[in-house]
């Protein structure tokens, strides 16, 4: 609806009904005529008529034209006010009614043009406003910001002391032992077992956090499991990529080890580094705080699209019902910075990229890497290792030469459902569980699980 509309909406509906503004009393009088008033016009109380009248009259230069047939003594009121238009004219001007505030047509169309875009700023101011306080969280999702919040700080290795507590990974490693894979990539050995050593921790603090979440463990453990396959290279991706220092140009792993682009990249990680360190040079600049990182984290965890879940919408309502709490959160808190909360959002798809890539970058570190250097966790958590599905069969590096078919899918349901049971068993009855998975593998036959099997239960012991 345009502003003649509006007029048009006032003269012939609003009036006719007795519209008075606020600051008027009811029964207030035009000071011209009589009449009925309308507000003050031109500095005086009148009413529409008498209004009009005095502005026709300057606009168009009448008033010489008019003449009073008796002698300019005409008495004004609203029944006679028509009959001279000198003498009505007269009568404005000796009320006070002033002439400079008439405009003219060019004056009127800046006015007129002032007025529309004031309406259309306050009507901007009103709805940010109203958007803004619609946007804070509201008590549940407070409780969830909490919630999440607190699960990552229990599980961030080092909190908010890693630069204090940090150990720079030597030069010399990184830069030597290089073997050329077939896409010309090279891998550190040295740098790799390195890395290795502290990858386990690393998945476990992300399980850990995953189970702090109850809709994550309300879920069917197959999806739990699917879901932790899916982000777990995103999610330590993530916590490593918060932890850029740009003086010393290095990312802290795990909180406790601080490396270079080179040595990320020589590590095994080759183009993968880049990614990962280009998302940390980035995300170095949105100053995020721990309930921002716990619900990027949250969101990561969630995500619905994971091959094979079986609880699709479940998720996808959990996943919604945080990334509604984190865009309040983000308003609430960062509203004043242009595009924040999309551009926030564009770092998922940073990191699902880095899992993807990381995924096929993963094949070629198990061909040109002695596979005993491969801790068995992250093996179980890999997605590009099919056979770790549960319900496939575990690599043959696990079994001896002689394992016959029978044994080799008994062991591999005790070994795909490790990570399954983990998830969602208490710590007492973890302890118990491996002290009953270490006596299942002596069942087997002398030489039967290799080395790298044995592993496993010392790699879950230490969690």
């Amino acid at each position: 609806m345009n502003s003649t509309s509006y007029i048009k909406i006032f003269l012939f509906v609003l009036l006719p009904l007795g519209y008075i503004p606020s600051y008027l009393d009811k029964d207030e009088l035009c000071v011209v005529c009589g009449d009925k008033a309308t507000g003050y016009h031109y500095r005086c109380i009148t009413c529409e008529g008498c209004k009009g009248f005095f502005r026709r009259t300057i606009q168009k230069n009448l008033n010489p034209t008019y003449a009073c047939k008796f002698e300019g003594k005409c008495a004004i009121d609203k029944v006679t006010r028509n009959q001279c238009q000198e003498c009505r004219f007269k009568k404005c001007i000796a009320v006070g009614m002033a002439t400079d505030l008439v405009l003219d047509d060019s004056k009127r169309l800046a006015k007129r043009k002032l007025i529309e875009e004031n309406r259309v700023k306050r009507k901007k101011e009103e709805l940010q406003k109203t958007v803004f306080d619609r946007l804070e969280p509201t008590q549940e999702e407070w409780e969830l910001i909490r919630m999440v919040t607190e699960a990552h700080m229990a599980t961030n290795a080092q909190g908010n002391h890693w630069k204090q507590k940090r150990k720079f990974l030597p030069d010399d490693i990184g830069h030597a032992s290089m073997v050329n894979p077939p896409e010309g990539n090279k891998v550190d050995i040295e740098a790799f077992s390195q890395f290795t050593k502290i990858i386990t921790p690393a998945i476990t603090r992300v399980v850990d956090f995953a189970k702090k979440l109850p809709m994550f463990c309300e879920l069917p453990c197959e999806d739990q499991i699917i879901l932790l396959k899916g982000c777990c290279m995103e999610i330590m991706s993530l916590r490593a990529a918060v932890r850029y220092d740009p003086e010393s140009e290095t990312l802290t792993l795990n909180g406790e080890m601080a490396v270079t682009r080179g040595q990320l990249k020589n590590g095994g990680l080759g183009v993968v580094s880049d990614a990962i360190f280009d998302l940390g040079v980035s995300l170095s600049s949105f100053n995020l705080d721990d309930s921002e990182v716990a619900l990027l984290q949250a969101v990561i965890l969630l995500s619905s699209d994971r091959p094979g879940l079986s609880s699709i919408d479940r998720i996808e309502r959990c996943q919604e019902e945080f990334l509604l709490a984190f865009e309040h959160y983000i308003n609430y808190r960062k509203h004043k910075l242009a595009h924040f909360w999309p551009k926030l959002l564009m770092k998922v798809t940073d990191l699902r990229m880095i899992g993807a890539c990381h995924a096929s970058r993963f094949l070629h570190m198990k061909v040109e890497c002695p596979n005993e250097l491969f801790p068995p966790l992250f093996l179980e958590v890999s997605p590009s290792c099919p056979s770790h599905s549960l319900n496939q069969a575990s690599p043959t590096c696990f079994y001896g030469p002689t394992f016959g078919p029978d044994q080799s899918r008994k062991l591999s349901r005790i070994c795909s459902t490790l990570l399954l049971d983990y998830c969602f068993i208490s710590t007492d009855m973890w302890n118990k569980y491996i002290r009953n998975f270490k006596g299942a593998l002596c069942t087997f036959p002398m030489g039967v699980v290799s080395t790298e099997m044995s592993l496993v239960c010392l790699e879950f012991s230490a969690v």
